[in-house]
């Protein structure tokens, strides 16, 4: 279109300038020239168009939709034609919706949803999608209706704890099914926010403190019991250290270590006197300065 425009424009002024011309205004000359160059130049510039990276252009002309799409950088075309540009770059739908639980109850629930289109079918898209619009034809509706779908089947407390994970892979899963065909590929469908009804919030918090409590409750138990069994174990090990010990021990050993230390004592160089014989079973008797 911009091209017809363009030659259209650079041939009237051309015609202008001539006429302009043989009346010899050629102020007038000049600047109708420069116009009709111009508008030629602009025409011409419509041969070529930029195709930004990370995009595909798809060549409609006149309703014929060229195979081949046009690749990132300039390319040459028909200056007549139309191009859809497609980006296959990660792109984000961002979605507040209020979705049903198994329960029945109503789940406020923000979620996004992380895609990308093949670049090898868009000419496919642009060619079975009405205007070639696939995000709001195909893509916003379908994943709407999965995740009020899969939301379903999970109770509204699973949503607020663990199953967060498992219901977005769920997502993830089943919307691939209704648009991998169609040229769309999903990547991720990360649950951004749940909010659930007031009262059943509340119910679930305490809940989880409840079961917390059990859990440290049970910690504690567990360590005193194997604080009570180190000890029994340690107690255990000085009875029989005793015992051993108390069985070692005789009357022929004491005295055996009341010579010993008496003659260790004799050959200390503190002045003493030494009684042999005078003690308790017959032992040394050391009597000191004092």
């Amino acid at each position: 279109m911009y091209f017809i425009v363009g030659i259209i424009i650079s041939v009237v002024f051309f015609f202008i300038y001539l006429n302009v011309k043989k009346v010899k205004r050629a102020q007038e000359a000049t600047m109708t020239l420069l116009i009709s160059i111009a508008a030629a130049i602009f025409a011409l510039a419509q041969i070529f168009t930029v195709i930004p990276a990370g995009t595909v252009g798809v060549v409609d002309f006149l309703g014929n939709v060229s195979d081949n799409t046009l690749k990132p950088g300039v390319n040459i075309v028909n200056p007549i034609a139309k191009i859809v540009k497609y980006s296959f770059k990660t792109q984000e739908i961002k979605e507040n919706m209020t979705v049903p639980s198994k329960e029945g109850l109503p789940v406020q629930l923000e979620i996004s949803l992380l895609y990308r289109v093949d670049p090898s079918m868009a000419n496919d898209i642009y060619k079975s999608v009405e205007s070639g619009d696939y995000l709001n034809v195909i893509l916003t509706p379908q994943f709407r209706s999965v995740v009020r779908g899969v939301t379903s089947k999970y109770e509204a407390k699973a949503l607020y704890t663990g199953a967060r994970e498992q219901l977005a892979e769920e997502i993830i899963t089943e919307l691939q099914k209704n648009v991998g065909d169609r040229g769309i590929t999903i990547e991720n469908a990360p649950l951004r926010q749940v909010i659930l009804p007031p009262g059943l919030t509340t119910s679930i918090e305490q809940k989880l403190q409840a079961e917390q409590e059990s859990q440290r409750m049970s910690f504690i138990l567990q360590k005193e019991t194997q604080e009570a069994e180190r000890k029994r174990i340690e107690a255990k090990g000085i009875a029989d250290f005793q015992v051993i010990v108390s069985d070692g021990i005789n009357a022929n050993l004491l005295k055996w270590k009341g010579i010993e230390a008496t003659e260790n004592l004799a050959k200390s160089p503190n002045t003493k006197v030494v009684v042999i014989g005078a003690g308790k079973d017959g032992l040394p008797l050391i009597l000191g300065n004092n």
